[in-house]
């Protein structure tokens, strides 16, 4: 099994304790927000549709719902039909002892279940909502259907990865949305402390999923504006830095090289046996070297292949060159890196005996997060959410609410 063993710690403390947090969305974007939060101690309450749940539950391997495990940890679990008259209502008693709700619905679906901002502030005029979407909550794409795939290839990302002479590639995992997630989190800790520095109101938060993973492409506008050419697609070499790539080694294996600094370019050249370079004018600056790219990576390609991985991991650690090697998951699952740093840790889970993830992020000193539960079953805190705002489970659940 991968992963250090660890226990769920249900009484945890955790710095987030007293923050109730209403999560309506639907797969990866609002888990992910609310994953980070749930970590450090929120009370993170799913709504999700009797019978059927969040659909992140229908993301299988081998049969156990993976992705609901990672990103629901630390959750609980809540029904609630929205189609029942009776929905709205209880909706709204919920929302009034909450600091945080996150929706992810097309724009215009909340006002018209009858919980836009505005009913929802009247009620509590501190909730922070965050509201995610593909393209925004206004201006011309509102409407349209906004998957993470299709961002991503609008946003600019696709168009940069992969290589020249093949398609764009999108990324094989949720990038955009676990971006935006990142960002929401953070932007749910900002409204907080208005809220807490000078005794403001809370505000929504339009958090669509273009915005964030389009901030983290870097200048590709500003350097389109400065020199009216779009980017080749450099598989794994780079625009902006040279050398840098991943290089095939004499066992097959791979590893990874940046020599974005002056010195660690210098260096490199010395330790592969060629310091006449670092004076040759092709390869002089970093400017040089990425104009000439396509000359310089073939001499460093080729010290790799005549080497094995290890080898060359061995000769660049003495010669302090950052290289490092191209893992798989299965080596990275036995790996001493992340199991010294407890970053993979395995946990009791009623399916599998034990499961697998990423340990808690990012690790605070005095108020570390903690793996307090694992992901709940659908509906499993209808008890006790319900009956805590005075309402009979047993008799939503006969009504047809729950």
């Amino acid at each position: 099994m991968s992963g250090v063993e660890k226990s769920w710690e249900p009484d945890a403390p955790g710095a987030l304790d007293g923050i109730r947090v209403l999560d309506l969305s639907r797969l990866v974007a609002g888990n992910a927000v609310t994953h980070v939060l749930a970590d450090h101690g929120a009370e993170v309450i799913k709504i999700e549709k009797p019978g059927v749940g969040d659909d992140l539950r229908n993301w299988k391997t081998e049969g156990v719902s993976t992705h609901w495990k990672v990103y629901c940890r630390n959750k609980k679990s809540v029904t609630l039909d929205f189609r029942h008259p009776r929905a709205v209502a209880l909706m709204l008693d919920l929302a009034a002892t909450s600091r945080v709700l996150v929706e992810n619905f097309k724009p215009g679906t909340l006002e018209a279940m009858g919980l836009g901002p505005d009913v929802l502030h009247e009620r509590n005029p501190d909730l922070i909502v965050v509201r995610i979407s593909g393209w925004g909550q206004d201006g011309m794409w509102a409407h349209k259907p906004g998957f993470g795939s299709l961002v991503e290839a609008m946003s600019g990302f696709a168009a940069m990865n992969g290589f020249g002479d093949r398609a764009p590639v999108l990324p094989p995992l949720a990038l955009a949305d676990m971006i935006a997630g990142l960002y929401g989190a953070f932007s749910v800790m900002v409204a907080i402390r208005e809220i807490e520095r000078k005794g403001g109101k809370g505000q929504v938060i339009d958090l669509p999923l273009f915005d964030p993973i389009h901030s983290v492409l870097g200048p590709i506008v500003a350097n389109y504006d400065l020199t009216g050419r779009v980017p080749e697609r450099l598989g794994s070499l780079s625009n902006q830095t040279a050398p840098r790539n991943v290089y095939r080694c004499r066992d097959g294996k791979y590893v990874a090289l940046s020599g974005s600094m002056q010195a660690m370019a210098e260096r490199l050249f010395r330790t592969i046996g060629r310091p006449e370079l670092i004076d040759d004018p092709r390869f002089r600056t970093n400017t040089d070297r990425v104009r000439n790219n396509h000359e310089l990576d073939p001499i460093v390609g080729a010290y790799m292949a005549e080497r094995t991985q290890n080898e060359c991991l061995a000769i660049f650690e003495k010669a302090g060159v950052t290289v490092g090697a191209v893992a798989d998951v299965a080596q990275l699952a036995e790996h001493p890196y992340p199991l010294d740093r407890e970053v993979i840790v395995s946990l009791p889970d009623a399916d599998t005996g034990r499961l697998a993830m990423h340990n808690v992020i990012p690790r605070l000193s005095e108020t570390p997060g903690r793996l307090r539960r694992p992901a709940p079953e659908l509906g499993e805190h209808n008890a006790e959410i319900w009956a805590g705002l005075g309402h009979d489970p047993s008799v939503l659940a006969r009504e047809g609410v729950l």
